[in-house]
């Protein structure tokens, strides 16, 4: 063999074991390593006391994934947050529930706020990874149906949470009253920002002669951060944003600022983590969550941690 080839061989094979060591990296360790990515936002009214917000998203959860679960479960201690925003796609199989069941029942008591993904109505579907690189990925019409009210049954009746699919509420968290509103599925085309000025107006309305509590904050929640519904959001009001869906990219060059996909239309570089929506002269904080799974056909991360933000909501100066 000339040394020209024994140099090219050695330069694949030096390719091939880095390859190798990547996919085991994000097959069997790095998609365990969960992560709590802390960000503050001066948002509050002077002199408010700070409110602790835990956003997860995108668990897609299935039932034998008990590392998962005892992650998550351990959140309640360690965050005490003062409110829960979940984003969605909490379901990653017909018997997800138990996990979720499982993984969220410390946070039983602690006001919260949900919007639906599709993995919240449909199962997951196996795809090619690649067609996510040609624009956000299709809908699969056989998709196989998930209990879906008994998910919602289980937030709202035993943990106490609100669902703001298409809708709007007040919650009080951490002595403040905040306002919300939220729309289901975006990728799913299952927003309906229509009706949102209509559930924002009777959220706020009161009856005549009561006393009107004044809003500290008011939330946009959505799963999927098209930005339809972002822009949306900036025009009715929202102080801050919350989203998910994107898992951040899921596989990233490692210390990159931006995603190599994300699923929908936001900018690739404010698909993870603490960013700011832009409105005309209206700029609001987003929270893009890169969720706390994977679609079990899809059992990689890669330059991307599993994660649950913790927003330290605090006074303004």
């Amino acid at each position: 063999m000339t040394s020209a080839g024994r140099v090219a061989l050695t330069a694949a094979a030096a390719v091939g074991a880095t390859a190798a060591g990547a996919a085991v990296w994000g097959t069997c360790i790095e998609r365990f390593l969960f992560t709590v990515r802390h960000h503050r936002l001066a948002v509050l009214p002077a002199g408010s006391p700070s409110v602790t917000v835990l956003h997860l998203s995108d668990a897609h959860m299935a039932p034998w994934q008990h590392r998962k679960q005892a992650w998550i479960a351990r959140l309640a201690e360690d965050v005490q947050p003062d409110l829960v925003v979940n984003t969605g796609d909490n379901l990653g199989h017909a018997d997800g529930l138990d996990g979720i069941r499982a993984a969220f029942a410390p946070l039983r008591g602690v006001p919260g706020l949900f919007v639906h993904g599709s993995n919240d109505v449909f199962g997951p579907g196996g795809r090619n990874p690649l067609r996510y690189f040609s624009g956000p990925s299709p809908v699969t019409a056989d998709a196989e149906r998930i209990d879906t009210p008994a998910m919602d049954a289980y937030f709202t009746d035993e943990l106490g949470w609100t669902d703001l699919n298409n809708r709007a509420a007040s919650v009080t968290a951490g002595g403040l009253r905040l306002d919300a509103f939220g729309v289901s599925d975006a990728h799913r085309d299952w927003d309906d920002l229509d009706a949102l000025p209509a559930a924002i107006a009777r959220m706020t309305r009161r009856p005549f002669f009561s006393r009107a509590e004044p809003v500290a904050l008011t939330l946009g929640v959505t799963h999927a951060p098209y930005r339809r519904v972002l822009d949306r959001f900036v025009e009715l009001g929202a102080d801050a944003i919350l989203a998910g869906h994107t898992h951040g990219g899921q596989v990233r060059v490692p210390f990159s600022r931006s995603a190599l996909v994300a699923n929908c239309d936001i900018p690739l570089d404010q698909a993870r983590g603490l960013s700011a929506w832009r409105r005309g002269d209206t700029v609001v904080p987003l929270n893009v969550s890169a969720g706390l799974g994977h679609s079990i056909y899809a059992p990689v991360r890669f330059g991307c941690r599993p994660e649950a933000s913790v927003l330290t909501l605090q006074a303004r100066p």
